[in-house]
């Protein structure tokens, strides 16, 4: 385990999910499904292992995960205290909205 323990150090934070060596393990119930997963596959460049179950359901959450990476947040500058107030009242950000 090391000093890090189970948590805080990720020795395989290179591997990239949905590249050739770690397909994603995908699950569709018709064949129709199947080809339209695999041209998302392709517009993303992603591989996957598809499986085709007609019986069971569909699970493709891992594919759902890959596309959908969260983008940062920005936030909007605060103005400094002294600076003139945004609403154009013309007093201070401190004395007006701050």
């Amino acid at each position: 385990m090391g000093n890090y323990g189970k948590t805080g150090f990720s020795p395989k934070r290179n591997e990239k999910v949905g590249s050739a060596a770690h397909p994603l393990s995908l699950v569709v119930t018709s064949t129709a499904r199947q080809l339209e997963v695999e041209e998302l596959l392709k517009a993303n460049q992603l591989f996957a292992n598809i499986d085709l179950d007609e019986t069971g359901t569909e699970d493709i959450s891992q594919l759902d995960v890959a596309l959908n990476i969260p983008k940062t947040q920005v936030f909007e500058k605060v103005p400094e205290r002294n600076a003139p107030c945004s609403c154009g009242s013309g007093k201070k950000y401190k004395k007006c909205c701050g």
